[in-house]
């Protein structure tokens, strides 16, 4: 065996290039997150071939001291970090001074500078063989970094690049990723010479949702609603799109941690279980959410590219995140998503439904005051008749669905169509009844145009949030197994039922320990019926083996609720009178969640007499 022997220091950068410059995406990523903590109002990025020719990013930051810049490029050198103490807060987005001399070291890097006290600025440029050549260059305050000939000294590097159109790509979605956390800078992007992408600061809330609207499109700008919500010492903000404007792939969703965008499996799986009866198996939600929180209770130190993080207390981090957009989604009503659709014109003011809410309770405060229509309560009581087939299904243990359930008994709630002809001003989100097309649709007409509703979609909603409330707040009926269910697990797996048993048995399971690696099942809940038992108890305890918490059990009992309010609710080609129409539009106004029925389709759309003139041609 050859002796130990140290590797040298050009070497070794070699090998920390590795992890931190996978393509000239990590360049750009690296650089620009460096110049925002200089604290830069503007940064210019340029790139010729994708940037694997060149990768130039210049600011208006603070600047590197002349004396400093060869310290700069050495391994382990920053200004971020001083302490232990200081690595467990980390408020930057670079500390561990790796960036510059990894790229310098698979690259030919050039570095000038010029900090505002200093009369002149100074340029250093990192040669092949690990010297560097230090001397004045006149720049103004701030910084330039030029990235050339990327991986001309690891030609096997440099053959597992994409085109050069491919690796611009990847460039161009980090720096509208950075773009988007990062509203106080200005970015300018260029391609072999031409500007591609650019975005002005954006301090004020019209000028931020112009940005997003900008880097994700106008479907996402109209389908979008600022969110802003705080409790238990987090805050989260930004963006939440539409359950109908999902996605066939997870491309369009952004989280960011104090300012850091991250990829984590707890956030991942919080923000999947809050659109989890919204959205269509395998579609994705579209989101932009920024969580801050104490830089303490988070560790960004455990990924080389610094793309994941670690919570000190995951499961209070989960359940903030599911609950605060559940809720959120459940407080949109037909009135705010009428006010976000209104007119656009490149995310005009408006654009976005601003729904406030803090947790808890959930806030009304963006209920529009244009208009002295009162929204009624969401979630009026279940009628009696809907509780005593509830509960007599529960003693019989029987997961069937109940007799249809007909929302339009209360004839008080219904408003004929001769009083349409009420002032202007009184017109509720969903206006009246007009017509039922071919027994199918409900066409009412409201202040601004049309609205088009699915009655069965509509009612199957209303039925369904009815029967979870009337189930989750009632006592919750358990059913003795007439042979218990054993299974086998994992000792560990077993350690946690155990922990869990107390919870386990609050969501009707009784569950016993009989041997070191296997489990016993004595009671369910009895509106499962016919269940899995065994499988859904190993998906619960693999929820929370792998997140420490579950929604497994909860979700299997709303799944047959849903059966249950989809075979309870109006069928097509019923004839409604029109009271019994008018009296369904207000329950939708009320209803949590009612835009989506429990299979993910729309229940409503509204067509405004501008789009109606546009289907005409009316004006040209």
């Amino acid at each position: 065996m050859p002796t130990i022997q140290q590797l040298p220091d050009h070497l070794i950068n070699q090998i920390a290039a590795g992890e931190v410059v996978e393509r000239p995406a990590s360049i750009v990523k690296e650089l620009v997150e460096n110049s925002l903590d200089a604290g830069a109002t503007h940064i210019l990025i340029e790139l010729e071939q994708g940037g694997l020719d060149r990768i130039k990013v210049r600011d208006n930051g603070c600047g590197i001291e002349a004396s400093d810049l060869p310290l700069a490029l050495s391994r382990h050198a920053t200004s971020k970090i001083q302490s232990m103490e200081d690595l467990w807060k980390v408020g930057t987005l670079g500390f561990r001074g790796e960036a510059l001399p990894s790229i310098a070291s698979v690259s030919r890097l050039t570095v000038t500078s010029c900090t505002e006290e200093a009369e002149h600025g100074a340029k250093i440029a990192y040669q092949a063989d690990g010297s560097m050549r230090h001397e004045p260059a006149p720049h103004p305050k701030g910084s330039t970094v030029d990235v050339a000939s990327l991986f001309y000294n690891v030609p096997a590097r440099r053959k597992f690049m994409r085109t050069p159109r491919t690796e611009f790509s990847r460039c161009e979605a980090v720096v509208k990723t950075l773009a988007m956390a990062q509203p106080q800078c200005a970015f300018t992007l260029s391609h072999n010479g031409k500007v591609t992408f650019e975005c002005k600061s954006a301090i004020d809330a019209q000028a931020q949702n112009q940005r997003i609207t900008r880097i994700l499109g106008k479907g996402f700008g109209e389908s979008a609603h600022a969110v802003s919500v705080e409790g238990a010492g987090l805050v989260l903000k930004g963006w939440l799109a539409d359950p109908a404007f999902s996605r066939s792939q997870a491309d369009m969703q952004y989280f960011y941690v104090n300012q850091r965008v991250v990829r984590d499996k707890v956030i991942s799986h919080a923000v999947k279980q809050a659109y989890s009866d919204l959205i269509y198996h395998q579609r994705f939600p579209a989101f932009v959410l920024f969580l801050e929180m104490d830089p303490t209770a988070v560790d960004v130190n455990v990924h080389p590219g610094k793309q994941e993080v670690r919570f000190r207390e995951s499961q209070l981090v989960h359940s903030f995140i599911r609950r605060s957009i559940k809720d959120f989604l459940g407080a949109i009503t037909p009135e705010h998503a009428l006010e976000s659709a209104g007119d656009f014109q490149g995310a005009a003011p408006g654009v976005f439904g601003d729904v406030q809410t803090s947790i808890p309770p959930v806030s009304d405060s963006a209920q529009s005051s244009a208009t002295p229509y009162t929204r009624p309560p969401i979630q009026r009581p279940m009628p009696l008749q809907v509780q005593d087939q509830l509960s007599a299904m529960n003693r019989l243990g029987a997961a069937r669905a109940p007799e249809p359930i007909s929302p339009y008994a209360q004839r008080g709630d219904g408003i004929l169509n001769d009083e349409v002809s009420q002032p202007e001003a009184v017109i509720p989100p969903l206006g009246f009844a007009r017509a039922h097309l071919h027994g199918v649709y409900i066409l009412a007409e409201n202040r601004d145009g049309m609205i088009i509703v699915d009655a069965h979609a509509a009612h199957e909603r209303i039925t369904y949030e009815r029967l979870k409330e009337a189930y989750h707040n009632g006592a919750l009926n358990t059913q003795a197994l007439l042979v218990p269910v054993t299974l086998d697990v994992s000792e560990a797996e077993a350690d946690r039922c155990e922990v869990e048993s107390e919870w386990l048995g609050s969501l009707g399971f009784s569950v016993d320990r009989i041997a070191p690696e296997q489990l016993c099942i004595r009671e369910v809940p009895a509106i499962l019926g016919r269940a899995d038992v065994s499988a859904l108890l190993r998906d619960v305890l693999s929820d929370l083996m792998n997140h420490d918490t579950s929604e497994r059990l909860r979700s299997a009992v709303d799944e047959v609720l849903s059966s249950m309010a989809c075979h309870g609710s109006v069928r097509a080609n019923r004839a409604l009178s029109p009271s019994e129409m008018n009296a369904l539009l207000r329950q939708i106004e009320s209803t949590p969640n009612s835009g989506q029925c429990n299979h993910g389709r729309p229940t409503w759309t509204a067509l405004s007499m501008q789009d109606l003139d546009k289907l005409f041609l009316r004006g040209r």
